[in-house]
């Protein structure tokens, strides 16, 4: 799977980790930054760069790319990320969140804070969140249709 990546300066450290955690997982891990240690960064940005990157790739429709997103609590990079259309962030703190982020919600954005949630428990989530289908219930199509319908 392809996975956009980004962090801003809370998250920096933590985003190197992962992306050699995804990397022996073989997956394409495509960095969109911040490409080193910058106080003053702001996430905004690099949700917008995750975001586009997943918008724009051609595999986007068939759910073989992914973004994840990380910042001090992680709920910065959730917010910016929601707010494009056809993106689904999800801020997920156990790995039982992160099953029901893919199953019900078809979350195709984790959001992860370096700040509250260990190295080794952010594995574990997105083991989860990257292994766990969409289950297309008729009720899971229904809310994510309306959901695309706001704004």
């Amino acid at each position: 799977m392809k996975i956009y990546l980004g962090a801003d300066h809370q998250g920096y450290e933590y985003k190197e980790k992962i992306s050699i955690y995804l990397n022996s997982l073989h997956h394409e891990v495509i960095d969109e930054g911040d490409t080193k240690f910058n106080p003053d960064d702001d996430f905004p940005q690099f949700a917008s760069r995750v975001v586009n990157g997943i918008l724009s790739d051609e595999n986007y429709r068939h759910d073989e790319v992914r973004g994840i997103l990380i910042c001090g609590s992680g709920q910065g990079m959730c917010m910016a990320a929601n707010r494009f259309k056809g993106i689904r962030a999800s801020l997920v703190v156990s790995a039982a969140e992160a099953r029901s982020a893919r199953n019900d919600d078809d979350s195709n954005v984790l959001c992860l804070s370096a700040s509250f949630t260990s190295l080794g428990d952010a594995q574990t989530i997105i083991n989860v969140w990257l292994n766990t289908p969409f289950a297309k219930a008729p009720r899971f199509i229904r809310r994510l249709t309306q959901l695309d319908e706001l704004g």
